[in-house]
């Protein structure tokens, strides 16, 4: 079954595309080749034992034909970040890249470090359409920023009256979204509650409790310097001998940290706990951003915990 506390013993590196999917079996040395399709995944999954974990990286989708056949049958699996398997695989000294090197990489990946991944688990479905209606609406206001800009461009003249045209559309698809969006908070009880406790926090508005919803379904169930990491705010050192420079963010989910930059202006201005986070934290030297990003990182933490403790309530 799919247990986090089995040890596995055997590697499954699946290298996923549109059509196939090249696996590499550490227990057998054996690299196979089966089409991404749902009977063939779910002969593939149901081949396997609770001593396997299979690792696969995000590919745009086309991995979730393969996840939900692995989690129907009751296997583990871990969807890699492929910025660290991209590493690792630099670490090993290969040069070459092809689909049979990726999958032996994720075996041994997953073999080197499965006591530190996380098992994949199914999303809730109302999640996932609320995070394809945020990311959606999302990339459409920079396509509207953008093409405001535009138009208001010098020379713009000739192509004003058509650029108008594409603005207007891309106001009228996102108030559209919105809609959407609101109309799912509202018939979703849990996330409609989610949100409620999030509103709740000073700089923390509609928009953004909505996105943080959507982007960052684990807040209320992990410590905080994991919301902290999750939301891309832990500061990670950078000291050599004598030397100790500014401590920097990395990392993380970069939705989040938009957003919580535009939550972190409104609460300086118009929250006075945080207003007096951030002042103490300029008096006593910091820069602007190093202070902005302390408040989104203190934002967050708040979040991570009266959700935490909320939730316990009910």
């Amino acid at each position: 079954m799919n247990d986090p506390t089995t040890v596995p013993t055997r590697f499954i590196g699946c290298d996923v595309g549109k059509t196939k999917i090249v696996a590499f079996d550490s227990g057998s040395g054996r690299t196979i080749s089966l089409p991404n399709e749902e009977e063939a995944l779910a002969a593939f999954a149901a081949g396997l034992d609770d001593s396997c974990l299979v690792i696969c990286e995000p590919t745009g989708g086309f991995e979730a034909g393969l996840l939900n056949a692995l989690i129907g049958a009751g296997r583990a699996v871990h969807r890699a970040d492929a910025r660290k398997v991209k590493a690792f695989i630099r670490s090993l000294g290969t040069l070459g890249k092809t689909d049979a090197i990726d999958a032996r990489a994720l075996a041994q990946y997953g073999q080197e470090r499965h006591d530190r991944l996380m098992r994949w688990q199914p999303h809730d479905h109302h999640r996932d359409q609320l995070h394809l209606l945020v990311t959606t609406r999302g990339e459409l206001v920079r396509q509207r920023v953008a093409f405001s800009n535009r138009m208001g461009a010098p020379g713009a003249g000739p192509v004003k009256e058509r650029l108008q045209r594409i603005f207007a559309a891309l106001e009228e698809e996102i108030a559209g979204l919105e809609a959407d969006i609101q109309a799912l908070v509202e018939a979703h009880e849990p996330i409609r509650r989610v949100t409620r406790i999030l509103q709740n926090i000073g700089g923390i508005g509609a928009t953004t409790a909505v996105a943080l919803a959507a982007f960052m379904p684990e807040l209320g169930r992990v410590e905080r310097r994991q919301a902290a990491a999750l939301a891309g705010l832990a500061p990670h050192p950078r000291q050599s001998g004598s030397a100790d420079g500014y401590r920097r963010t990395r990392g993380g989910r970069p939705e989040i940290k938009r957003t919580l930059f535009m939550a972190a202006l409104a609460a300086i201005r118009f929250e006075p706990t945080l207003q007096s986070f951030y002042k103490r934290l300029r008096d006593n030297g910091k820069r602007p951003l190093v202070a902005l990003v302390a408040v989104m990182r203190k934002i967050i933490i708040i979040a991570n915990a009266r959700l935490r403790d909320e939730l316990a309530l009910n």
